[in-house]
């Protein structure tokens, strides 16, 4: 490998191809120095970039390449591959970049031997200087919050930044709690406390905000406490349904909405008997996640099948047969009238349909509500499931409020500006951003795709778009045998899809969709999928 080191930039010069060794829109992973970087070929020119993923390390080489932007197969994450500035969530951080020149039919990458083993990079970011008498206080601790506070630093504010928050930790990965229940508190913080500290991001935990008072922009936290504000963030996402059944209250039955409620889980179902309620995506991952834990797993869902409602009856009939594989029993389209006890503690689940579930463990995953309470007599306006109205820009009906994340009801770009509310952790991340710098006058439009994940038994369903109201889907491969593409149909245009074992299929449809393009019900009939680039 010819190589020229400038000694003076600390610089190393290495060929990597020849010209004609990629043609236009394609992409490489190539070898330098031992570490893989990304080299990519579009519209006429070459960049270079880091090879994986900054949210969970996914080779992008696998996933969709689109102008200047590649998109991670597994989760959507959106990255410029001449910058490797992040576009697009889940994930906080941006790619390495190296510099690229075409000599004589050659192709070179220019890198500092410190900088090719990063495998990330923290986007410049100033800090507060305490002269400034301007403060911006985000309510809520999740990737809405965080986003919003670090997108205030990357565009160099430098006013005071507060995070108040219910939990016991500062910003951490929420999808992991179901996933991976037993992780230490350390494995699933978004940002360290020296990071925040650094950035000058303050984050007040276990403390919450009980009323806002916009006209002298201020808010009243439990302690007594007031705090002044400039420009507000209300992100204070969802909490988890209660059951509203008798016994409820016992010992032993659960709701998953903190890392201490995943810890405690974890344990107390080893080698117990476990029962969880509601057969949707929290649920079927706790199930998945206590199958080969619990001495026993029953399964309580109102539909037919899991997922049903959402992803369709087959998907949710494939993955119910998956963990009844796996120690798993589905009592289907029954509910729970009560929970009884002996002592204080859970004894057993009574259902409708007669059956009586034995129980040391009750786990409760039936939906959520939007944490909006505090706002009342704010005039702040809330729609009737209790979800913050916002606007395209991510602000309420009043001045200097703002609103991201879980606990909004926001207007969808891909469905016309249809007013929905999804709790989407990489839509959370974009809500964020798009608020912060809308509260810099920076005019941004929130215009992303959703695109989430469940992860069964180690197998991942990806999903993007929106599909209620869908009236047919199509499907390719075969559901029973767990790898396929399904494509949702609504009005003859496809509105969302979801795929097992099939990348990076879903993350094709999402660039096609973020693009503007519509997907015709003709196209996903077509046995010819070219179009799709797979």
């Amino acid at each position: 490998m010819n190589e020229d080191l400038t000694a003076e930039q600390g610089e190393v010069t290495t060929l990597l191809c020849q010209e004609d060794d990629l043609q236009d829109g394609q992409m490489r992973e190539v070898a330098v120095e031992g570490q893989k970087v990304l080299l990519v070929r579009t519209e006429g020119r070459y960049g270079a970039v880091g090879s994986r993923c900054t949210h969970y390390n996914a080779p992008l080489v696998k996933g969709v390449l689109l102008g200047n932007k590649v998109r991670c197969p597994f989760h959507g994450a959106c990255f410029n591959v001449m910058t490797g500035d992040i576009e697009e969530f889940p994930g906080l951080d941006c790619l390495p970049s190296y510099k690229v020149k075409v000599e004589d039919g050659n192709v070179y990458i220019s890198f500092n031997r410190k900088s090719l083993k990063l495998i990330r990079r923290v986007k410049e970011m100033s800090s507060r200087e305490p002269e400034i008498n301007h403060s911006t206080l985000l309510i809520g601790g999740g990737p809405a919050a965080l986003l919003c506070a670090e997108t205030l630093r990357q565009n160099f504010y430098k006013g005071r930044i507060i995070m108040v928050t219910k939990d016991t930790l500062p910003p951490f990965d929420k999808p992991k709690l179901s996933k991976a229940m037993n992780s230490d508190s350390s494995q699933i913080l978004l940002r360290s406390e020296d990071f925040l500290q650094q950035y000058g991001i303050e984050v007040w935990t276990q403390k919450e905000v009980v009323s806002v008072e916009p006209i002298d922009k201020v808010v009243r936290l439990s302690d007594g406490t007031v705090q002044p504000y400039d420009q507000l963030l209300i992100s204070t996402g969802c909490r988890a349904r209660s059951l509203g059944c008798p016994g409820q209250h016992l010992e032993g039955v659960k709701l998953l909405q903190t890392h201490q409620d995943a810890q405690e889980i974890h344990r107390s179902c080893q080698g117990q008997r476990a029962v969880i309620i509601g057969a949707s995506f929290i649920g079927m991952e706790v199930a998945s996640y206590l199958s080969n834990k619990a001495a026993s797993v029953a399964m309580v869902g109102t539909t037919e099948y899991p997922f049903e409602n959402s992803l369709g009856p087959e998907i949710g009939k494939m993955a119910m047969h998956m963990l009844e594989e796996h120690n798993v029993k589905f009592y289907m389209k029954d509910r729970v009238l009560e929970i009884r006890g002996k002592d204080g503690k859970v004894k057993e689940v009574v259902l409708q349909s007669g059956a009586v579930l034995e129980a040391d463990v009750v786990i409760a995953g039936i939906g959520v509500i939007p944490n909006s309470d505090f706002l009342m007599g704010s005039q702040v306006q809330i729609d009737s499931r209790k979800a913050v109205i916002v606007d395209e820009f991510m602000k309420t009906n009043v001045s200097d409020i703002y609103g991201a994340g879980d606990v909004t009801s926001f207007p969808l770009s891909i469905r016309g500006g249809q007013r929905v509310h999804t709790g989407h952790w990489q839509m959370a991340h974009a809500h964020g951003r798009a608020a912060a710098l809308n509260m810099l006058n920076k005019s941004t439009k929130m215009a992303s795709v959703p695109f989430f994940w469940t992860v069964l038994l180690g197998k991942s369903i990806r999903y993007t778009g929106y599909g209620e109201g869908y009236t047919e889907i199509i499907f390719k491969g075969k559901v029973e045998e767990g790898k396929f593409l399904a494509f949702y149909i609504k009005e003859q245009v496809v509105v969302a899809a979801a795929s097992l074992m099939f990348d990076p299929a879903v993350a094709q449809v999402a660039e096609l969709m973020s693009s503007g393009e519509l997907i015709t019900k003709t196209q996903a009939q077509s046995d010819d999928l070219s179009w799709l680039k797979l």
